[in-house]
């Protein structure tokens, strides 16, 4: 999590705190949960195909899965049309009650990793493929005329992400890990690259895993993230809880997979000393008892571990019962918490002063679940995608929160409201409108995978709060919230448990390394139809969230407040690598000048969307860029985009241009709509 923004978009993940909460000590023994927090599953199931619901599985009947995906990789990169020099990786596989599986493979070219050849295949309990969702559309031909012979030396692509990390801080003379070879395909046409992953520590303390991919032919720079990750117990913060611990009388969690709680003592590096006492009594309330932060962030940890397993079925981040670890006490007055996969493990600072430690439960949640991502999607920390990575995190900070049902800290919202990130007791962001926060965006625009990421977190977050709980106002646990659309139009809320159930199935069967905003829209829909049928009222509340963002349309299109609708459905096909083609609406009867947010409702439906160019021409022959071709994993562009068209006179022949400026696939325009 991040208060404020870095020289470019990083995932550096900050809380920036200013000040402690008071809270009291906390008796430890055996964790458990709420009683009220048993009803998150069943409210999610409530309606739902249970047959389309994630089994629990077992950490052995996972591996055995694992193994019999293993086993038939070979026929499935076959089936797939894959090309010889091409195989498949198993990374995950998950299974529904009703058979259906979901495997997750990672690609591999003439040997090299292949960076956004990730893909996902559904199979019937029978064993037929029923859909692939791919990271990258690229087809395997275009994969074959890659060459693996690099006219660009390592050492290069080494000098250039040296210079990169440097400046976010890193002070480091050498990569921690040396350029590989790869192929880059996570921005369409495949190319060969180099992957260069440089470490250190950051301007603000927090450790660098900056990835650079190289242009192994030019040696210009194709692509940058971060690794790192950032976002409680005796507690500061939650009140009197109960912990998990070894009988030994140790911060170990032995119901849980072993999780571990270390104390750094300031220490920037290295694992740190496992707690241990004489009792099972652990702080005493306060940031002085260095104690206390650890039991924060020991019962953030358990209950996430129980809402995945206990709600979504998932045992562990990984989905294999092994814990991750946390460490607490990291460096001196440093304000970040963060998580980091390469130690699998979550790490809290203690703040400004060493007063204010950041290890309140959605944090801990908040960095947990980038584990998941990381385990599942992958998203990858930049661009849209980016964004939605850290929205997850928040969607299920708040997700384990209400779970947790914890009455010193109960659920709502609002991420990092009880460490006073901005010194007013204001929090660092807010779900229901999150332009509050400053920096925040509340709907989605063509230019928002250009900002940091925590920023452009907003829609998807935004997202989650309308599927929740709807438009307008209302008071939650005592909170106030006022939700606005994008389109003016109101959303009704199908209840948090089922937004996060249709979040996490997406997100684990639907969502891809690349994943933007329009694909994660599919990806949701998807995953409502499979659990509630796409006539059901989830599903239409699913639509109409997203298009409350500004992505995609409201199913039959909606009553737009106060305007008048021009639209031609005539179907026009769009070429494949060919000239731009127009549809027309002729709008008459508009006094006046058109106004300066003039709606433009658009349904394309294409076989890569990153194809196509997209404009509005005014009738004076005035264009407005509405979007430019560029890598985009999704098909169809679905969305209204606002154009400032306050300068043109409203009457007369609009149009909407569309050019497919790259062969390979084709689609059709079947709807333009303007709303004055």
């Amino acid at each position: 999590m991040r208060s404020t923004p870095s020289r470019r978009a990083t995932a550096t993940g900050a809380l920036i705190a200013a000040a402690a909460l008071l809270a009291v000590g906390v008796q430890t023994g055996t964790a458990t949960a709420s009683p009220d927090s048993t009803t998150a599953a069943a409210s999610a199931a409530a309606g739902a195909d249970r047959g389309a619901l994630a089994k629990q599985l077992t950490p052995a009947k996972r591996a055995e899965l694992i193994r019999e995906a293993n086993a038939s990789k070979a026929a499935t990169a076959k089936e797939l049309d894959l090309g010889s020099q091409e195989k498949l990786v198993v990374r995950d596989v998950i299974q529904d009650n009703d058979g259906t599986t979901h495997t997750r493979y990672e690609r591999t070219f003439a040997g090299l990793p292949v960076l956004g050849g990730d893909l996902i295949v559904q199979e019937s309990k029978a064993g037929a493929t029923e859909s692939v969702s791919k990271a990258s559309k690229v087809s395997s031909s275009q994969l074959k005329a890659v060459d693996t012979t690099a006219d660009v030396a390592p050492a290069v692509a080494e000098k250039q992400a040296l210079g990169l990390a440097k400046a976010d801080g890193s002070k480091k003379t050498e990569a921690d890990r040396a350029p590989r070879k790869v192929v880059w395909m996570a921005q369409g046409k495949p190319q060969l690259a180099y992957e260069t992953v440089v470490g250190g520590l950051q301007d603000d303390g927090t450790p660098n895993e900056l990835h650079v991919i190289t242009d192994a032919t030019t040696g210009a720079k194709l692509y940058e993230w971060q690794g790192i990750e950032n976002g409680t117990g005796n507690t500061q913060y939650s009140g009197q809880v109960t912990l998990g611990t070894a009988p030994s009388y140790t911060l170990t969690d032995t119901g849980r997979g072993n999780h571990k709680t270390y104390n750094l003592n300031h220490g920037t590096s290295g694992t740190g000393t496992l707690f241990s006492g004489s009792d099972d009594v652990w702080g005493d309330g306060t940031p002085q008892n260095a104690e206390t932060a650890a039991a924060d962030a020991h019962y953030g940890a358990a209950e996430t571990w129980d809402y995945y397993k206990n709600v979504q079925g998932r045992t562990g981040i990984r989905g294999d019962g092994v814990g991750a670890y946390s460490r607490v006490h990291y460096g001196n007055n440093y304000v970040n918490a963060f998580w980091q996969d390469s130690c699998f493990c979550m790490t809290y600072g203690d703040g400004s002063g060493n007063a204010a430690p950041l290890t309140s439960l959605d944090v801990a949640a908040h960095e947990m679940t980038h584990g998941v991502t990381a385990a599942t999607a992958k998203l990858v920390y930049s661009g849209e995608s980016g964004g939605l990575n850290e929205a997850t995190s928040d969607i299920f900070a708040s997700a384990v929160e209400f779970y947790a049902n914890n009455s010193t800290d109960k659920g709502d919202y609002l991420i990092g409201e009880k460490i006073d990130i901005n010194g007013d007791g204001t929090p660092l962001r807010y779900q229901d409108k999150p332009s509050k926060d400053g920096a925040s965006k509340d709907s989605w625009y063509s230019g928002i995978g250009n900002i940091d990421v925590h920023y452009s977190s907003g829609p998807a977050n935004h997202f989650f709060y309308l599927l929740s709980e709807g438009s307008g106002a209302k008071v939650i646990n005592g909170v106030s919230y006022d939700s606005p659309t994008s389109d003016g139009l109101p959303v009704t809320g199908i209840g948090r448990d089922k937004a996060a159930l249709i979040w996490f199935k997406a997100l684990t069967t639907k969502f891809t390394s690349s994943t933007n905003y329009a694909a994660a829209r599919t990806g949701t829909l998807a995953a409502a139809g499979e659990l509630y049928g796409t006539s059901s009222a989830e599903y239409k509340s699913v639509a109409d969230a997203w298009a409350g963002i500004n992505v995609g349309p409201r199913p039959g299109g909606g009553t737009d407040p106060g305007g008048t609708v021009f639209e031609n459905s005539t179907p026009v096909a769009i070429p494949d690598a060919g000239a731009a083609i127009t549809s027309s609406v002729n709008v008459t009867g508009v006094t006046g000048n058109a106004p300066s947010t003039l709606k433009v409702g658009v349904d394309i439906t294409h076989t890569y969307r990153g194809d196509l160019v997209i404009d509005l021409v005014a009738p004076d022959g005035t264009a407005y860029r509405l979007k430019n071709s560029a890598f985009d994993s999704a098909d169809n562009v679905q969305t209204t985009y606002t154009v400032n068209a306050s300068s043109e006179v409203a009457n007369g022949t609009w149009k909407l241009k569309v050019q497919d400026v790259y062969s390979g696939d084709t689609g059709k325009i079947n709807s333009f709509k303007l709303t004055f």
